[in-house]
């Protein structure tokens, strides 16, 4: 194999490892975001897991992060607007970063 060839695979490595991080960050964010969603609803120890789940979950329906908001808006039924659950979001995804690069190392 020549240099190209073994920094090539080494590229294609490091992308497939980062893009395997930022997918495992996003459902740690959503499943945080669904712990305090539960935690507005008055849920909590298993009911708030699955609650939280089901979260994650919602994210997959469609690209981007709306189909958990809207999920969310819904459950809330009031509780939290729509720009106040984005917030919340904003604010744990940073958090769920720091904590799957503490787990990987």
């Amino acid at each position: 194999m020549t240099t190209f060839d073994d920094r090539e695979q080494a590229f294609e490595a490091k992308f497939a490892h980062d893009e395997e991080m930022q997918f495992n960050a996003q459902a740690r964010c959503n499943k945080m975001l669904g712990l305090w969603a539960a935690g507005l609803l008055g849920l909590s120890g298993t009911d708030a897991d699955t609650f939280a789940g089901t979260v994650v979950a919602a994210d997959l329906e469609e690209a981007g992060h709306e189909d958990v908001v809207r999920k969310l808006e819904d459950a809330l039924q009031g509780k939290a607007s729509a720009d106040e659950i984005r917030a919340k979001r904003a604010e744990l995804l940073p958090q769920a970063k720091d904590q799957i690069l503490s787990e990987a190392g």
